[in-house]
């Protein structure tokens, strides 16, 4: 090539970059350092202006470093979401007796944060969709630590109700929003694996909430006088559990990026191809290859939906509602609509399930400790026998409650490995079909080892379906509706995990054996619908 030619080339090339470019001038700092990477490989490398789509991008940005990073940054954020909605189903068995609480108490304490998890998930996955992922995971997971620190000064059951519901708020944010971000960074061939690693973070969050339980409540000795209040270990407990959240915030401000797809999605092709570079930089430390990409693919209608203009801060009350409203009528429409109805139906039954008989097992096995089985009737007990059974505080509880945690471990691992080459479809009706048979026998319990081992069977096979869902769901639909849709499926669940425990409540000292077969019966249905779910095994996502 002639001198005259290749500098003609570099000028064109220089043109044609610069219009991609928030900034007019071309050489200015680092937008200039992206340009003459991308001219450089445009004229050596032989590639000559290759337009690629994100999913190109990322296989072209590597795996490595950057992902184990990122993996550990969204588990500890996800870690940090089980420890704020796990911490009451450990603190019940005492707190019950400070806050003067009854089995039905208990049962819409459990629900409280549900609530909240329903109004936020929906709330934050649209705002999630439309102003970015990372802006969201970091002021969601504030909202969850600060409210759910509070709630350990709360001196009434009410106070202490309305500050768990403003936690689960920000948690019913954090939990969909992680899981879209996170597969945006995910090379098309892991995705399934990293989504099950994700997931697994549960299962470290759990063991968390069981391990700071076992440690911190039975400790009497931490007990001290706060003004008007008597601060319990257990109120020491409840804002230990807040820390998780309050770091994974820092994290996510001070350390990690918008996500590329989003980036893309909506027009800011400039800050994709930083956020690409970076990748690259952590994948390939050491290497002196820079990132190979010429330009990228652009959707311009998305661009238009996905931009948030001065207007639309103007619009009437009604318009903002029917906006937000909007992504709820979209996955219940054409093609989208039988994974929708599929996936309704799953998220309630799952949901019902675990969460209404999860948050209840410390308490049945408490009942066990104090003698007879789970679903013993113990409504002759005065409150003052109910609350001498309190103190001293039974460790036995809260070891078991450790064991049952660490039985997710199997099941984690089984998904990893198998994920992507079984499918989630296939592990997700399997799962749950196992966790309706184990549901099943645990009315007939009579002694604690048998229900030990019963709660850690149903504990390993039940998180095969939710990190089975958890890939599913992100794999099912577009970028513009992914985060709306997992926000929309997840305020399902929290009205199905609302009513598991409301139910529990009610019924957990009287006839605990309709519940928990309710529970095997809604999971044998779940089961049966994820069949009709198609298949998303290694599926680019759109």
């Amino acid at each position: 090539m002639s001198r005259r030619s290749l500098k003609e080339t570099n000028e064109d090339t220089v043109r044609l970059l610069s219009a991609t470019l928030d900034s007019p001038d071309p050489d200015s700092n680092e937008e200039g350092d992206v340009i003459f990477e991308r001219i450089s490989y445009g004229v050596n490398g032989g590639e000559n202006q290759r337009k690629l789509s994100h999913e190109e991008a990322i296989e072209e940005a590597g795996f490595g470093l950057f992902h184990g990073l990122l993996l550990v940054v969204c588990g500890w954020a996800n870690a940090s979401d089980a420890v704020e909605i796990l911490c009451v189903s450990f603190l019940l068995p005492t707190a019950r007796c400070d806050l003067q609480l009854s089995s039905s108490d208990m049962g819409f304490l459990s629900a409280s944060i549900f609530l909240g998890m329903m109004v936020g998930g929906y709330v934050w996955g649209c705002l999630a969709d439309r102003r970015g992922r990372q802006r969201v995971l970091v002021v969601s997971l504030t909202v969850n630590g600060v409210f759910g620190a509070l709630a350990s000064l709360a001196p009434s059951f009410w106070l202490f109700l309305l500050l768990r519901f403003l936690s689960g708020v920000g948690v019913g944010g954090s939990i969909p929003v992680i899981f879209s971000y996170f597969s945006e960074f995910q090379p098309r061939l892991r995705r399934g694996a990293m989504i099950s690693a994700l997931a697994t973070f549960w299962m470290a969050g759990n063991i968390l909430a069981a391990g700071l339980a076992w440690a911190v409540i039975p400790q009497t000795s931490l007990k001290f006088e706060l003004g008007w209040l008597d601060f319990q270990s257990w109120r020491l407990f409840v804002v230990l559990c807040s820390v998780p959240s309050l770091s994974s915030a820092l994290l996510f401000a001070l350390a990690m990026p918008e996500s590329p797809k989003f980036l893309m999605e909506t027009g800011q092709k400039t800050e994709a191809l930083r956020v690409y570079q970076k990748m690259f930089e952590l994948n390939h430390r050491g290497s002196i290859k820079t990132f190979p990409v010429c330009d990228l693919l652009i959707c311009p209608q998305r661009d238009r939906e996905g931009s948030v203009s001065s207007g639309t801060r103007c619009q009437s009350l009604l318009s903002i509602i029917r906006e937000g409203l909007d992504p709820v009528r979209q996955i219940f429409v054409g093609p989208l609509a039988s994974r929708s109805v599929v996936l309704l139906i799953i998220f309630f039954s799952i949901s019902f399930g675990f969460y209404g008989l999860w948050m209840w097992i410390p308490e049945l096995f408490k009942k066990l400790e104090d003698g007879g089985s789970p679903c013993a009737s113990n409504t002759s007990l005065t409150h003052k026998q109910d609350a001498d059974m309190c103190y001293p505080v039974k460790t036995a509880v809260y070891a078991e409650g450790f064991i049952t945690a660490a039985s997710n471990l199997p099941g984690n691992i089984f998904t990893i490995l198998l994920m992507d080459f079984v499918g989630g479809k296939i592990l997700l009706s399997c799962s749950l079909l196992l966790s309706s048979i184990s549901v099943f026998f645990i009315w007939l319990l009579k002694t604690k080892t048998q229900s030990l081992i019963m709660s850690c069977i149903f504990s390993g096979v039940s998180v095969i379906s939710w990190n089975a869902l958890d890939v599913i769901s992100t794999e099912l639909y577009p970028t513009q509706l992914r985060s709306s849709a997992l926000g929309f499926f997840t305020g399902v669940g929290r009205v199905a995990a609302i009513m598991g425990n409301v139910t529990f409540g009610q019924l957990v000292d009287s006839n605990c054996a309709v519940p928990v077969l309710l529970v095997s019966a809604l999971l044998l249905s779940g089961g049966l619908a994820a069949l009709k779910l198609p298949s998303t095994k290694q599926s680019e996502l759109t």
